[in-house]
């Protein structure tokens, strides 16, 4: 029988659940708010609200296009986010279902080694990554996405894995007796199957490539530049300047297009972490 929660209980539930709503999204508005006023004002009082005075429309935004080049590092960062996350999710959903369901030592090391990757921080790694990036010549965006399979398999093999131990192997044998080979068992059978958790290391996934700063900064060259990378580099002038309307302007547009992803594929963030989690 479920259990009821009392009323007090429930209203306390909700103010702490509107405190957490306005402290996470306090930031974001204070960003939004300061895209239409004038950069003069914006360093005067930051959280101070848009008057006749202060107001400059559109400006920020017009102005932010044109300096920044803002369409072409708008389409590196869609380019890097959109393909890295189609190869993580079929790639390392097929290693996950490989390394679950053959079982062997050699592919238990390898488990527990996508395992490690992910409690290894990237500042031990990241000179390292530099340094072998400029030998193999992936300064280029082709070259960064495959920095960015490598970096985001650990994760995503671990969900895959959970979720992929939930599945009845006898829906696999199923497949087999009907004629099936590996490869169209998978496309067919288990990758269906897998969706809730696709989604999820795909949210997951978009999110980190499409705000990363450090790993396109050691690693791209010059002539490359993602929106994080672009944003800063446009924005801030010499002894420290920086015409903070353009930048608020241009961090809104940056952030418009990930929050709408993830406002549209939330409810399977939860849905693939609890089912690789609890059932893995």
């Amino acid at each position: 029988m479920q259990k009821r929660i009392s009323k007090p209980a429930k209203i306390v539930s909700y103010l702490i659940l509107v405190a957490l709503v306005a402290v996470f999204a306090f930031p974001l508005l204070i960003i939004l708010m300061n895209s239409f006023k004038g950069k003069l004002y914006i360093s005067d009082n930051l959280f101070a609200f848009i008057n006749g005075t202060s107001f400059v429309g559109i400006n920020n935004y017009s102005v932010g296009i044109t300096r920044m080049n803002f369409f072409s590092a708008l389409g590196t960062s869609v380019f890097l986010t959109v393909a890295s996350t189609l190869i993580i999710c079929v790639v390392c959903s097929m290693t996950a279902w490989y390394l679950t369901r053959i079982k062997s030592k050699l592919n238990s090391v390898l488990y527990y080694a996508f395992v490690f990757s992910m409690i290894v921080p990237f500042q031990m790694v990241m000179f390292t990554t530099s340094f072998v990036s400029n030998k193999l010549s992936l300064g280029t965006p082709w070259g960064l996405l495959i920095l960015y399979v490598g970096f985001g398999a650990g994760l995503s093999v671990f969900m895959f894995s959970g979720f992929i131990k939930s599945i009845p192997i006898q829906i696999e044998e199923a497949a087999y007796i009907d004629g099936c080979s590996p490869l169209r068992c998978y496309f067919q059978v288990v990758f269906p199957v897998l969706r809730p958790s696709t989604v999820t290391v795909a949210i997951l996934n978009m999110m980190w490539i499409w705000n990363d700063y450090l790993l396109p900064l050691i690693t791209l060259d010059s002539k490359y530049s993602t929106l994080p990378i672009a944003i800063q580099k446009i924005f801030t002038g010499g002894y420290g300047a920086m015409d903070m309307g353009g930048l608020m302007a241009m961090l809104t547009l940056s952030i418009i297009p990930i929050i709408a992803v993830y406002i549209v594929g939330q409810k399977y963030i939860i849905e693939g972490v609890a089912a690789g989690a609890v059932k893995g």
